[in-house]
């Protein structure tokens, strides 16, 4: 029985080092475990309250109207040409932006079956209004992770 365990774990480290592996090098900044599980913790939450923009087509359609949130962008796409120009439209509209290490995660949390390349997670929903509970706690961890995000873009530069 201890043997099953360790064999799981062997796998288990075996997968991450492949997602590692697999993620593009512009992928920066990189949001770390604590981080990664929080902005995805974020994304699911924003995917049940309709606050949520999936695919590059939406996500640049969103910038540039001008909707305001967070950027969630996966770091093993291929080709990295697909979300090249996603980062730069992000910092002139200066919505924060982070990459995460796969896209099957940032789709399960955005509840979709389909790998998902981005998504920005908007602050408010795109129709009708957010009960009062609802939207403070989703402020709360938008706010919290922007803040993140935010610190991590500047210890890069």
């Amino acid at each position: 029985m201890g043997s099953d365990s360790e064999a799981e774990k062997a796998q288990q480290k075996e997968k991450e080092i492949k997602k590692l592996l697999a993620i593009a090098p512009i992928a920066k900044p990189l949001a770390g475990k604590k981080l990664c599980k929080r902005t995805l913790k974020l994304v699911r939450r924003a995917a049940e309250h309709k606050c949520l923009k999936r695919g590059v087509k939406e996500v640049v359609k969103s910038i540039r109207r001008g909707h305001k949130g967070v950027c969630v962008i996966a770091g093993n796409i291929s080709p990295i040409d697909v979300i090249t120009h996603v980062p730069i439209l992000c910092e002139e509209a200066e919505i924060p932006y982070v990459y995460v290490p796969s896209k099957e995660d940032l789709a399960n949390a955005g509840a979709t079956k389909r790998p998902t390349c981005c998504v920005l997670v908007l602050t408010k929903p795109a129709k009708g209004e957010l009960g009062p509970e609802e939207g403070e706690k989703l402020k709360a961890d938008y706010k919290q992770v922007a803040a993140d995000v935010s610190e991590l873009a500047l210890s890069l530069f």
